[in-house]
């Protein structure tokens, strides 16, 4: 295990835009590594359509505290969560955005900086819903919160294991994810 390894997550969006999904894959695939994590969910006052986010810690030593008021790592998927969110992006983090629901206005220079669109991806796959699993793609291959495998082994476990039928799909949103931040930074 390496030394002292600690990393945040926001990931935020409408309720129903799976990032609650992407930040315990993210929480999961910590623990497979053997390290501890924390997974804090928080709800607008409607399920569905509502704003939801999520923080997630990743660390080799005890987590003193689950808050996350600066993040290494911010997903956001809609235009309410980038107002909310973006300023929480350490100095030297990524921010991650749906760049077809989610219109940057003027961009931070001390972060890195991706436009994914999530949608778009998403839609050419066939399902709406794996626009979570695209960014959780794109998460992984920019940064070093966990590493591909844990991600895809936790991604098989946890949304295949009871409909098998959608790890190709995944696989397929993960991997679209992951080739869109080779080209993508801003």
């Amino acid at each position: 295990m390496d030394n002292k390894f600690e990393r945040s997550l926001i990931a935020a969006g409408f309720g129903g835009q799976g990032l609650m999904v992407l930040g315990q894959l993210i929480a999961y695939s910590g623990m497979h590594e053997g390290r501890n994590v924390t997974w804090i969910p928080s709800y607008g006052p409607e399920m569905r359509g509502g704003t939801a986010n999520c923080s997630v810690i990743v660390s080799s030593d005890q987590i003193g505290a689950p808050v996350v008021p600066e993040a290494d790592y911010v997903v956001v998927m809609n235009q309410p969560s980038i107002v909310k969110f973006e300023p929480m992006v350490k100095s030297g983090g990524i921010l991650f955005y749906n760049s077809d629901l989610v219109k940057l206005e003027k961009k931070r220079e001390d972060i890195k900086i991706y436009g994914i669109p999530a949608n778009t991806i998403a839609k050419e796959l066939g399902n709406d819903r794996v626009a979570n699993i695209v960014m959780l793609g794109a998460l992984v291959a920019a940064g070093d919160i966990v590493k591909e495998e844990s991600a895809l082994e936790m991604l098989d476990e946890k949304l295949g294991g009871k409909k098998p039928e959608f790890i190709p799909m995944n696989r397929s949103a993960f991997q679209k994810g992951k080739e869109n931040v080779k080209d993508n930074v801003q």
